[in-house]
C-alpha cells in the first residue's frame, strides 16, 4: 500500500441459520453467500439465494463491513429475517477477514 487513504472492511458471510416456517424458496439451513473485496457477492458453486432474503439483508451489509462501536445495536445483533411471513427464514451475518482498500478505489 502507499500513503493513499485506506478504508478497512471485513469480508462477510451470510448464512441461513434456520427456517421456522415452510421452506418456499428452496434454501436450507447452512446455505450461504459471501461478500468480499468490498462489494463482490459470491455464491458457492451451484448455489442460489432467494432474491427476497437477499433484499432483506443487503442494506445492513455495508455497515457490518466496518468497525462498529460495541454499544451499537448492529454490532450485537447479527440476525436478519426474510420478509416472507410463511417461511420465517432467519439469516446470520458473520464477519471474516478484515482487508485494507484504497479509499479512492471504493464507490
Amino acid at each position: 500500500m502507499t500513503d493513499d487513504p485506506v478504508t478497512t472492511l471485513a469480508d462477510l458471510r451470510v448464512v441461513v441459520d434456520r427456517i421456522e416456517g415452510r421452506s418456499v424458496c428452496g434454501l436450507r439451513p447452512g446455505d450461504s453467500f459471501t461478500v468480499t473485496r468490498s462489494s463482490e457477492l459470491r455464491l458457492p458453486e451451484g448455489g442460489h439465494f432467494c432474491l427476497y432474503a437477499l433484499a432483506a439483508v443487503l442494506p445492513l451489509l455495508p455497515a457490518r463491513q466496518r468497525a462498529l462501536d460495541p454499544d451499537d445495536w448492529l454490532a450485537r445483533d447479527c440476525e436478519v429475517a426474510c420478509p416472507d411471513p410463511e417461511e420465517r427464514l432467519v439469516m446470520r451475518i458473520e464477519s471474516g477477514d478484515v482487508r485494507a482498500h484504497r479509499t479512492d478505489d471504493l464507490t
